[in-house]
């Protein structure tokens, strides 16, 4: 495992696959680390996969300050410190959300995005009763009764931010520009289905394509997660600036 500081931030991440290869970039969700992407990653065939952990989380710093600028922030940080352009940025939940705010300020160095079960917040306020706090615990049971791999501030802190409506963010939907796969894990996830089908209609050039098993669709479907993913990457590969 290697690392790099960024914003102050020691974060650890695993580099896998061709050295020459386009860049991939994973990104995990909250209460997870870079592992959760062990099975997928030798998918990615022609790629240099980056799996980071997110700070607070794995072997990266545990600074305290957890805001989700700061999470995106540190991906700008790191995709320059790598010298990463035209990559492919892959993220589930808030690892999603991290990718697509950085997407708009850096489209020399991201290309195209697969946002699994993208932790969109909800628009208004009454939307907050539309998240079944039994589910959100769910999505991340498996991990935590494994082991607690990560700084519990950071879960706490995140899950509060994501909850809360924000106007804005929706508003900014359209400002990537990239290709994008929006995956949704069904009516079974904390994630409304409905929410990401209203989110891919803001978006500039994305679609969404849904396999419904729950929240964590890379680990519960990872055939039906990478196949998704790979017929995207043929399909958009027009696109990629040679």
């Amino acid at each position: 495992m290697e690392s790099v500081e960024i914003n102050g931030v020691r974060l650890a991440y695993r580099e896998a696959g061709d050295p020459d290869g386009t860049p991939a970039v994973l990104l995990h969700g909250s209460g997870s680390s870079s592992t959760t992407w062990d099975r997928f990653a030798p998918r990615l065939t022609g790629h240099r996969t980056i799996a980071v952990d997110l700070r607070g989380h794995g072997a990266s710093g545990r600074p305290g300050d957890y805001s989700l600028a700061g999470l995106r922030d540190d991906l700008l940080g790191l995709l320059q410190a790598l010298d990463l352009r035209d990559a492919l940025v892959v993220g589930h939940s808030v690892g999603a959300y991290i990718a697509l705010a950085a997407a708009a300020e850096v489209p020399e160095r991201i290309a195209r995005l697969v946002l699994e079960d993208l932790a969109a917040p909800p628009r208004r306020a009454e939307r907050v009763r539309g998240i079944n706090p039994f589910q959100v615990l769910a999505a991340v049971a498996g991990i935590v009764s494994v082991r607690r791999d990560y700084d519990l501030r950071a879960l706490a802190s995140l899950l509060s931010q994501l909850t809360r409506p924000d106007l804005a963010w929706w508003s900014r939907l359209g400002a990537a520009r990239q290709p994008t796969l929006v995956l949704s894990g069904g009516p079974t996830s904390c994630i409304p289905p409905r929410r990401l089908a209203e989110a891919v209609a803001e978006m500039h050039d994305a679609r969404l394509a849904t396999i419904p098993v729950g929240h964590r669709v890379h680990s519960l479907a990872p055939d039906r997660f990478a196949t998704e993913v790979l017929s995207f990457l043929t399909a958009t590969a027009h696109s990629v600036p040679a």
